[in-house]
Order: structure tokens, then C-alpha cells, then sequence
């Protein structure tokens, strides 16, 4: 941070400049009130050098933005739990040395040394059987050891003997080579400060995904001559985890970064039991996979590429002129290495990738998934969830093979925690979002309630607002009542059908607040108020003018002839959450999800049956009481959907096990 912050003020670019963070991420922090405004110049949002310096203080300290997967600031060292088997007897070690570390500032002259350390005990256990320590390294005691330049080579220029007199408990540990687990990596992502690892977008991957990737791989591709690449090879998981059958003169594996190059080279070496220099340095190099000149293809491009990686505005330039991917107002860098795979690939070569699951669906990766499912077809794709520790991202497994032939949906073998299917339908691919994660029977069944007769939808046809961001939710909002201040609402609050009254109030102050929507939205006559984050759709009724929060959002219908708690009981019906679910696959409940929600367009005696239902729910309390009226309610609908007892019968087993979200 400069020292003269506090000698000047800031805009919002130059706050996020000096955050490493985007202008759109610094857009959102003042939409969900994580960053606040000194004051307005005109138009223009105006931070002062003291609040900047709190801020910067705040974030290095982990005080702030825990929610955010973008923590690019927050510092400490951590043990990487999920990189290694839980029973890796290196695994005491590795904690003994970051226990140690705790209240120490980790040089690269202090990482380097422990990894050298630890690099040493792995190369004489595996090629001598025998233990090692870092004294007779220093006295050249291994100077014969056909392994020992790989050792030379990571330590070059540290001065590994002044760290081991002043940290000599950091050398008394024991590391043994353990058959494709990689310990070094493991180490040295643990050693890595935290801001470096998410400034860099490196996410190392957890061994049981880089074990579920190889071995799906491999078992379904003939690997006989075949070339293997890894562009993000990190220090070497993936190269660990290929099956004794590809040798080690078919296996290339690159970085930028020079330290996991070093460190990978040591893994391949002890992996193929190989001392030859000269193919070690061939096969293992440091390069930038995206501007990399080298025209060779491979049949197999493997890895986990970085996510969120802070690419300078002059490599976005560059980039933005030979990637489709970077034509978009962001420059993601899986994106790119997804499009650059593919391009090195030979053809009917095979990309395998961890990568998030947003890439699927969120609305800035449409240009590469455009790119991808042209002359492409995917192998398979396994939903994998949350697995990368301390960062809240679901991913997956992408297999891709570059058949330069038109993409169908043919043939794609999809896994999931509950079950694993084959696609053998043709589907039509909506390249806004991607959703491969249905059956062929769900996915027949969704098209059947998109294609029904004598619908309407919300788009064109309702209001949506916001929910009120005040910027400060804990000066803005009470547990005390006052003859000024009236309940407003979160999304917690929400429930299908009712909301809670709860002892939350506020002053309604538009002025004051960061961002509300027209104060004609939150008097409506009635609305519909419903969860912003949720899997599923949740809408409550409100016709006396609630205020609500902006994880609270409104959904005024105005559909002509189409009473509003009809509306409200199809949204909520299971049919529509089985729907949604499918369909959408999303934690977010976004407008443009809504808008496309079918909605039985019924003569007004019809949806009068089903508005006598949804007041008879509003009146009573006791839960299997509003249970019960639910289902009624459920029922009529599917009438007016044209569904069968057995295409029901199916939602209801689709559904099982989801939280409802009734009234309490």
C-alpha cells in the first residue's frame, strides 16, 4: 500500500486497483454494502485515505469479505487438508513445520529451504532407502546421488545453511517417498502465503479428483503412443496419478511458475525412476501455455488451469485479439486455457479439465462454451460439488474430445454424488446455460412443460425490484421497535407462500441507503417477495406493503386476467421446483430464470379453484394443516399442466429429500 494513502482520496477504480480486485467485483462489494462511500462528488463515488487504509488493514487481517471466494488479501499459512490422502504419514510432519511457521513471516529463502529439506528425504529414501538430513546435504554427502542436481536445482541461489542455523527444529522432520502422493506440493501450497495462492489463481487440486479425472480418462482412451500434457502442471499431481502404462517419454508437463517446474521435475524423475537430465528438462519446462509458440499437439491435455488468474490490462489486450473467450468485458483464465487446450489437441485428442461448474452456466463464459461445443464432444462431465478447501466454488470434471465433428449430446456419460447416467437423446443446447446434469426421462419431462399449450410468462409481463442495500446493516437495522421504524424482511424470512413476522426494523431512508428500488414497488398493493439465494423457488404473498432486503426480491405480475396468487401457487408448486431445479441448476433465483417459468394461462373459474386453495393455506398455522393444502393445491396444478399420475409420481421421487420451505 502506498504510504501517502492517507494524503489523498480515492475512486472506485482506484480503490480496486489498489485491491487487485475487477471494477464489476468492487460494483458488487458496494451493492452487498462490503465497501462503503465517504461521500459523492456529482456522480462520482468517492473513498477517503483513511477509509482506503482501514479497508486494506481489514482484508489483510481477514476481518472482511469472508464470505467471498476473492480473498486476495487475506494472509497466514494453512495446511491444504484436501491435497493429500488423509493418511499420508508425512501429513504430522507437514503440520509440524506450519505449526512452527505460525508467528513466523515465510520468506522465499525459508520455502525454499524446507522444500529442499524436503525434496532431499524423498529423493535418498526412494533411490537409496535410507533416511537423509539437511547437514550432510550441506557437507556434500549425497553428491553421488543420481537424483541429487533436481535437489541442486530447487535451492540454487537460497542460502539454505543461514535458515537451518537459525530454524534448525524446522529440519527435524522426516519425509518418505510415498507412490503418487505428491508431498512436495502439498508442502508448498501449505507454505504459500494465501493471497499469493488466490492473486495467482492457483486452486491446487485435491487428490482424489486428480485420481477420479486419470483414471476416467485413461480407462475409456487407448493411451499406446499417445502423448499426455499437463499446461498447469503445478508440482506434479496429475503426472503422479497416470497409469503405470504411459511412459515416461510420451509425458510432457509445463508452468509459469518456475518453483512448481522444479518441484514437478523431482516428482517425474522419482515417478519413471529417471536421471536423465537432458529428457527431464525436455518433457517437464517452464513456458506460458497461452502465449506459448511451440506447434506440437498432444492427444491428451490434462490438469486443473488457474482460476481468476490477475492478468495485467495489457495481456487482456492481447489476449482479447486471438482468444473468442476474451472478447467478453472480463478475461477469465480457465476460459482461456480451456480454448488454447483445445486448439493443441490433435485430432480426436482429449481435453481433461477440472474446472468450475460457472463455466456451464454463468453468463460471461458464453463465448468459450460456444467455442468448445462446435467441433467438440464431450466424453464425460462429473458434478463434483464443493472440493477445493477454503474456497466455496463448485467445479467439475470436463472431458472433452476434439472430434472436428458437430456436437451432440449423444452419448455424454454424466456423474453426480447420486448417480451416474448416459444422454441418448439429440437435446437442443441453450448456450446461455448449460445443464447436462438431467436424465433423458427429466429432461423429456421438462420439455413437456415448456411446450404445453396456452401458457403465459413473466417476461414482458411483471415488475421486478430489489430488495433495499443500506450500505450498513447494523446501523440501519434494529431488534427495537420505534414509532418511526417497521419490519423488514430477509430472505430468511421467506417461506412458500407466507412470510415470518420478524424483529427486524428499520427506518425507511432512501437517501441514506446505498441502493433501493422506487418506493412504489415496496407499497404495492400486493407483491410477491421471494429468495434471491436458493436452489429452489420460494415466493411469499404480501399485501401490506412490507419493506424487505435485497436477498429479498419483489415479483409484481401483470398479467392480464391472471390473478396474482394463481401466479404465486404455480411458482411454488413442485412441479415448478422440480423445473427449476433441473432446468436451471443454480443457488440464485435470477430474473431471467423467472421470466422463463411457465404458467398454465386458465379460465378464471380454473384459477379461482386453485386462489379458494392458496386462502384456505394463508388462514391456518399448524404445519401438516398447511401441508396438506399444499398438496391439494400441487394436485389441481398438475391438471392444468397435463401431467399424468405417473409423470407426478416422478416429480415427487425427483424432489424427495428437498427442503420444502413450508411455513413454520
Amino acid at each position: 500500500m502506498p504510504s501517502n494513502v492517507l494524503d489523498k482520496n480515492y475512486s472506485l477504480s482506484e480503490l480496486c486497483s489498489l485491491l487487485s480486485v475487477s471494477v464489476a467485483t468492487g460494483k458488487n462489494w458496494l451493492k452487498s454494502g462490503q465497501l462503503l462511500p465517504s461521500y459523492r462528488k456529482g456522480k462520482e463515488i468517492v473513498f477517503t485515505g483513511e477509509y482506503v487504509k482501514n479497508v486494506v488493514s481489514e482484508i489483510k487481517n481477514g476481518a472482511r469479505l469472508k464470505s467471498r471466494r476473492n480473498k486476495k488479501y487475506l494472509s497466514g499459512n494453512s495446511i491444504y487438508n484436501s491435497y493429500i490422502s488423509k493418511n499420508s504419514p508425512n501429513m504430522s510432519s507437514a503440520q509440524g513445520v506450519i505449526d512452527f511457521l505460525e508467528n513466523i513471516e515465510i520468506c522465499d529463502d525459508i520455502m525454499i529451504s524446507v522444500l529442499t529439506d524436503c525434496a532431499l528425504k524423498l529423493v535418498i529414501s526412494a533411490s537409496e532407502s535410507k533416511s537423509a538430513d539437511i547437514e550432510s546435504y550441506l557437507s556434500n554427502k549425497y553428491a553421488d546421488n543420481e537424483y541429487i542436481f533436481l535437489v541442486n536445482a530447487l535451492c540454487e541461489n537460497t542460502d539454505i545453511k543461514k535458515v537451518v542455523d537459525k530454524y534448525p527444529e524446522l529440519f527435524k522432520y522426516d519425509y518418505v517417498f510415498e507412490d503418487k502422493e505428491d508431498i512436495l506440493g502439498f508442502l508448498y501450497i501449505s507454505l504459500k502465503n494465501i493471497s499469493n495462492r488466490k492473486i495467482a489463481g492457483a486452486y491446487y487440486t485435491p487428490d482424489f479428483a486428480v485420481k477420479k479425472l486419470c483414471e476416467r480418462l485413461f480407462a475409456v482412451n487407448s493411451v499406446k503412443n499417445k502423448t499426455v500434457f499437463d499446461p498447469c502442471c503445478g508440482s506434479g499431481n496429475f503426472i503422479l496419478q497416470l497409469p503405470d502404462n504411459i511412459e515416461y517419454r510420451n509425458v510432457y508437463a509445463s508452468d509459469i511458475d518456475s518453483l512448481g517446474v522444479k518441484l514437478t521435475r523431482i516428482n517425474y524423475a522419482l515417478k519413471y525412476k529417471i536421471s536423465d537430465s537432458q529428457v527431464i528438462y525436455s518433457h517437464i519446462f517452464f513456458a506460458n501455455f497461452l502465449s506459448d509458440s511451440r506447434s506440437r499437439k498432444y492427444d491428451f491435455i490434462i490438469g486443473n488451469p488457474p482460476w481468476g488468474y490477475d492478468f495485467s490490462e495489457a495481456e487482456k489486450g492481447n489476449f482479447k485479439k486471438s482468444f473468442v473467450s476474451a472478447s467478453s468485458s472480463g478475461v477469465e483464465s480457465y476460459d482461456l486455457f480451456v480454448e488454447q487446450a483445445i486448439k493443441k489437441l490433435t485430432t480426436n485428442g482429449v481435453m481433461a479439465f477440472v474446472l468450475p461448474e460457472a463455466i456451464l452456466k454463468v453468463k460471461k463464459h458464453k463465448p468459450v462454451r460456444e467455442f468448445l461445443f462446435k467441433k467438440n464432444s464431450i466424453q464425460y462431465l462429473e458434478y463434483l460439488g464443493e472440493i477445493f478447501d477454503k474456497v466455496q466454488c463448485p467445479s467439475i470434471i470436463l472431458q472433452v474430445c476434439h472430434s472436428n465433428k458437430q456436437f451432440t449430446t449423444k452419448g455424454i456419460v454424466v456423474k453426480n454424488a447420486k448417480n451416474e447416467f448416459v444422454i441418448n437423446s439429440n437435446r437442443v443446447v441453450d448456450y446461455n446455460c448449460i445443464n447436462f446434469n438431467i436424465t433423458d426421462e427429466e429432461y423429456a419431462l421438462i420439455n413437456k412443460i415448456d411446450s404445453i399449450k396456452n401458457v403465459v410468462r413473466l417476461a414482458n409481463n411483471s415488475d421486478f425490484a430489489l430488495g433495499i442495500v443500506t450500505g450498513d446493516n447494523k446501523k440501519y437495522i434494529s431488534s427495537k421497535k420505534t414509532a418511526a421504524s417497521e419490519m423488514v424482511l430477509a430472505g430468511t424470512d421467506i417461506y412458500k407462500y407466507k412470510y415470518k413476522q420478524t424483529p427486524k426494523y428499520i427506518n425507511f431512508l432512501p437517501d441514506k441507503f446505498q441502493q433501493t428500488a422506487p418506493e412504489k414497488f415496496y407499497r404495492a398493493k400486493e407483491k410477491l417477495l421471494y429468495k434471491f439465494i436458493s436452489s429452489k423457488p420460494v415466493f411469499a404473498y404480501d399485501d401490506n406493503q412490507v419493506l424487505s432486503l435485497n436477498s429479498c426480491n419483489i415479483l409484481i405480475p401483470k398479467i392480464k386476467n391472471m390473478d396474482m396468487k394463481y401466479i404465486m401457487a404455480v411458482l411454488n408448486s413442485k412441479i415448478i421446483m422440480f423445473y427449476f431445479m433441473k432446468k436451471f441448476n443454480s443457488v440464485k433465483v435470477l430474473r431471467s430464470h423467472i421470466e422463463q417459468i411457465p404458467i398454465p394461462a386458465v379460465s378464471n373459474v380454473e384459477q379461482n379453484k386453485v386462489v379458494e386453495l392458496v386462502n384456505n393455506l394463508l388462514k391456518v398455522s399448524l404445519p401438516d394443516d398447511i401441508k396438506n393444502w399444499y398438496n391439494e393445491i400441487d394436485l389441481k396444478l398438475c391438471e392444468y399442466f397435463g401431467l399424468s399420475k405417473k409423470e407426478y409420481a416422478f416429480i415427487l421421487d425427483c424432489v424427495s429429500g428437498v427442503n420444502m420451505c413450508l411455513p413454520k
